[in-house]
């Protein structure tokens, strides 16, 4: 076995200076960190593949997500990725100029607007979450089905009290 690396490697430090430290936390929240980015920076690549960035696809993903007819408020797109408005239009006149989105009135609400997926758009979200849920599969691919459920589950548990 070779010298410790990545998070062992800080952990071993840590051990050797503070030994009363006890770094269970740290080393498991660093491999969270480093697993994150590791899934981050592949999964960006196959939406690159697609023609679109980490933003343009959480847009195309929310609204495909939505359901028939895959459209939605400006408001509840941006709530949805927790986007200010500003960084929601943005993102929005990149989408829109690109052909995968448009804006149309509400015929509900004289001045609101819908946005929906073109056809185009539809078809791009379709293609970039299964390339980008083929990547985090391949990353995972060298554990067992059963690790991988056991992980989710622990992961559901650590998370839970903070999610709303």
């Amino acid at each position: 076995m070779g010298h410790p690396r990545g998070v062992d490697r800080i952990i071993d430090q840590w051990a050797r200076e503070r030994p009363d430290l006890d770094t269970t936390a740290m080393s498991i929240f660093g491999r969270v960190y480093r697993l994150a980015q590791v899934s981050g920076d592949e999964v960006a690549r196959a939406y690159g593949r697609h023609g679109i960035g980490r933003p343009e696809f959480d847009v195309l993903a929310t609204l495909r997500r939505a359901g028939e007819p895959f459209q939605l408020s400006p408001g509840a797109l941006a709530a949805s990725m927790m986007l200010s408005s500003g960084g929601t239009t943005a993102r929005l006149d990149r989408l829109e100029r690109a052909g995968l989105v448009r804006r149309a009135p509400d015929p509900h609400d004289r001045r609101g607007v819908l946005v929906s997926l073109t056809e185009q758009g539809w078809q791009v979200a379709d293609r970039a979450v299964g390339a980008g849920l083929a990547e985090q599969q391949r990353l995972l691919a060298h554990l067992t089905p059963a690790q991988q459920r056991d992980l989710e589950a622990l992961l559901r548990a650590a998370l839970e009290p903070y999610e709303t």
